[in-house]
């Protein structure tokens, strides 16, 4: 981190697995690191356990992700299903927060099941036929494959933490600790910059 510090950058890409997010964040925030802005693929920020853990240092912090329950990201049912799975997940103890992974798995089994109806049958050949060639409804919003067997369109959008106050679980329900930047028809804050590590 002292080594990109020296280079006076005005953006910094950061592409990390969660130990290295982590450890990237808090030598920033110990340096009082400064870029234009600062952020990129840092996997484990998605995640309960490090909103938790590091709260604040994230703030300022640019991510790609797939989906945060943003305004124009609040597709039919997606909410219901928050409320029900974090009612369930303490007990079960799973995250508690229930927003990365969660609805995209209940969304394939809505995939699923929309295609077994739909081609009436589970032979594999007719089920591939069918996936290619529907769109499916789901809690994180229509899904249709392409040919590559990827979605058709794509939907990575960048969001921004902003905010955060200590450790706390409840503020990340808030959209407004984790605002949308991009694509423009999801977008639900400003950009923030400059970015400063830790605040």
């Amino acid at each position: 981190m002292r080594a990109v510090r020296a280079t006076n950058p005005e953006v910094i890409y950061v592409a990390s697995y969660p130990t290295d997010t982590n450890g990237i964040l808090r030598a920033a925030a110990e340096m009082g690191l400064t870029a234009r802005v600062f952020g990129g693929s840092m996997v484990g920020l998605a995640t309960t356990v490090m909103k938790t853990q590091i709260g604040p240092l994230m703030n300022g912090v640019i991510l790609g992700e797939q989906w945060v329950p943003a305004p124009g990201l609040r597709y039919p049912g997606v909410m219901e299903f928050l409320k029900t799975y974090r009612s369930r997940a303490g007990a079960e103890g799973v995250d508690p927060l229930g927003v990365f992974l969660p609805p995209f798995a209940y969304a394939r089994m809505q995939v699923l099941e929309q295609a077994v109806t739909g081609a009436g049958t589970l032979d594999d050949d007719k089920l591939a036929d069918f996936l290619r060639t529907h769109t499916f409804k789901t809690v994180v919003g229509d899904i249709t494959y392409g040919k590559d067997g990827e979605w058709a369109e794509p939907r990575l959008i960048w969001t921004q933490f902003q905010g955060i106050k200590g450790n706390d679980l409840a503020q990340f329900e808030r959209p407004e600790t984790e605002v949308v930047l991009l694509p423009k028809q999801f977008k639900s804050g400003e950009l923030l910059q400059p970015f400063v590590a830790g605040h």
